[in-house]
């Protein structure tokens, strides 16, 4: 099997660091057209590009306000060209321990929920949008195991921000497939992203490593394939689908 993506215009949210950047260059080598979203990390999202041999752009979007996520779709749309494929990879795990007061523990909570659900919801709506009178497009969202196994409780927040990921996808699935929108959903673990890391320092790396079947982490790397195989239009028919990534640490 020959996966080729050329002709295709791919969005990558979060694509300047980790899985993001990790999947951007994968689906550029495949032949896509990818439009790398950051927030902050400009530097590191132009030094993606000079790294791609394909067509890219870079676009910077403030998922924390959704004000500033209202019309992006619409406006890359209308400054690029039609989009074939979306991956909502940006995500953020800010820890809240549950002895914070309540005030700064709902400051957490509703921060990751903004950037982690409310983003996506608006950027998969929008685009769902658009697909529907461009002859369909695909979905891909990355999620987390803590969506299905629950987390520590200093990341509520987070798991319950990724656990509406997945009814999010299903909806789309299930509803938007006869317009030819398939949406798909990947659950990884502990992978080696700055983000993890934070959470390494915090528990150890031995914490993480007895957790899973494997004798190392998952690397950015090790996703990255299996979004370029849901964009090229081969695993269609696994349209609302969960798939662990997780080095067999939770398997449901």
């Amino acid at each position: 099997m020959q996966i080729s993506l050329k002709g295709q215009r791919i969005l990558v949210t979060g694509a300047s660091r980790g899985i993001g950047r990790a999947i951007a260059k994968q689906l550029s080598e495949s032949g896509a057209e990818v439009i790398i979203h950051f927030n902050s990390n400009e530097e590191e999202a132009k030094s993606l590009q000079n790294e791609l041999s394909g067509v890219s752009y870079v676009e910077k979007c403030d998922l924390g306000n959704s004000d500033s996520v209202v019309g992006f779709i619409p406006k890359l749309v209308e400054k690029y060209g039609p989009l074939s494929g979306i991956v909502n990879n940006a995500g953020i795990a800010k820890s809240a321990s549950d002895d914070l007061p309540t005030d700064k523990w709902l400051e957490i909570w509703n921060e990751t929920i903004q950037v982690n659900s409310t983003s996506v919801g608006i950027l998969c709506k929008e685009f769902v949008d658009h697909a529907k009178i461009n002859n369909g497009g695909r979905i891909v969202t990355i999620s987390s195991r803590a969506a299905f196994r629950g987390d520590t409780t200093d990341y509520l927040a987070y798991a319950a921000s990724k656990g509406a990921l997945v009814s999010l996808t299903r909806s789309i699935a299930r509803h938007y497939g006869k317009v030819g929108i398939k949406a798909f959903l990947i659950a990884p673990g502990f992978t080696r992203t700055d983000m993890a890391n934070e959470i390494l320092s915090e528990y150890g790396e031995g914490f993480a490593l007895n957790d899973i079947a494997l004798n190392e982490l998952t690397k950015p790397e090790d996703i990255a394939p299996m979004v370029t195989l849901l964009c090229s239009g081969f695993a269609d028919h696994a349209t609302g689908a969960s798939i662990d990534i997780n080095a067999g640490s939770y398997v449901h």
